[in-house]
């Protein structure tokens, strides 16, 4: 039999993202000075695959773009990082999700405004399931809702594990789509609106099920909690970094995560990974520039503890 082309097939959001650097983010009727900025990409899916490639795993981007500036930007982008286009559709109006982020110097914190204009989601019949079956790691996230159940579906009569990036409780369709993730990975606040739990272990513990093979809520400095198969919570604790910018960290996880997993690592390693790997972006500005390789994350784990 021959071994798929990639370890991780994405479907979802790609972005430009402007990003503004201010020493505080100004109120309502103010000026502030911007401190610097920068263009780069973004997205779910695109940092989620630029994270996996950058930890050797082969990915590739399966969304719908056009032929203008943001476009040709994003494939620039995602190529140089070794992440593969060719299974891209092109079509002429088909855009990127274009993002302003406002970035506090002060905290780390960010705003992101951002425009939905032109983007195009890849519909089922447009997903074939020679596509999916050449990878071992199906990634999706909340913006791709049909074509993604579509992916997913036939991910799972190949046996192919299906990592899920959601970040939004108001899309339809979602709930099917949040039924379907096999690991399920989510920031507190979405998992305290869609469980209606104020606490991140009982929301795992509502999020999780035995025919899912984990469920994460992440929570920042807090570290993670998780369940395998619906088995118990456990906790693991961010690691201390000096946090510069938190763009991208969230889509980082993700990208680590489906790596360590298409190299058969167990959960438990994939969120050692995928933690490690989200603190030390959190050390750099911009969404991608501080997206780390294997070797820097595993010394990184050596010379760090995280906090429990």
């Amino acid at each position: 039999m021959t071994a798929p082309a990639w370890d991780v097939l994405g479907f979802g959001a790609v972005a430009v993202d402007d990003l503004l650097y201010v020493d505080h983010y100004p109120p309502p009727d103010s000026k502030a000075p911007v401190r610097a900025q920068q263009r780069t990409g973004g997205g779910l899916a695109g940092t989620a695959l630029v994270a996996a490639a950058r930890l050797g795993a082969r990915a590739a981007y399966g969304g719908i773009l056009g032929d203008d500036d943001l476009a040709r930007f994003t494939i620039q982008e995602l190529e140089r990082e070794g992440v593969d286009c060719s299974p891209v559709l092109y079509r002429a109006e088909a855009r990127p999700i274009h993002s302003t982020i406002i970035v506090d110097l002060s905290s780390g914190q960010r705003v992101i405004l951002f425009s939905y204009a032109g983007v195009v989601e890849r519909q089922p019949e447009e997903i074939s399931e020679e596509l999916v079956s050449n990878c071992r790691v199906l990634f999706v996230d909340h913006t791709t809702l049909s074509g993604g159940l579509h992916a997913i579906s036939l991910a799972h009569r190949r046996g192919i594990p299906v990592v899920g990036d959601i970040e939004s409780d108001t899309a339809s369709g979602l709930a099917e789509l949040l039924s379907q993730i096999d690991h399920l990975i989510i920031g507190i606040e979405l998992a305290r609106q869609i469980t209606g739990q104020s606490e991140p272990v009982t929301a795992v513990q509502v999020l999780a099920a035995p025919r899912r093979a984990c469920v994460v809520v992440t929570g920042g400095a807090r570290g993670c909690w998780y369940s395998e198969c619906g088995g118990a919570v456990q906790h693991f604790g961010a690691y201390k970094v000096g946090v510069v910018d938190t763009t991208g960290c969230g889509d980082v996880f993700h990208g680590a995560y489906a790596a360590c997993l298409a190299r058969g690592e167990s959960v438990r390693a994939a969120i050692e990974v995928a933690t490690a790997a989200a603190g030390i972006k959190a050390t750099h500005p911009g969404g991608r520039a501080g997206i780390p390789d294997r070797a820097t994350v595993d010394l990184f784990i050596k010379e760090h503890t995280n906090g429990q």
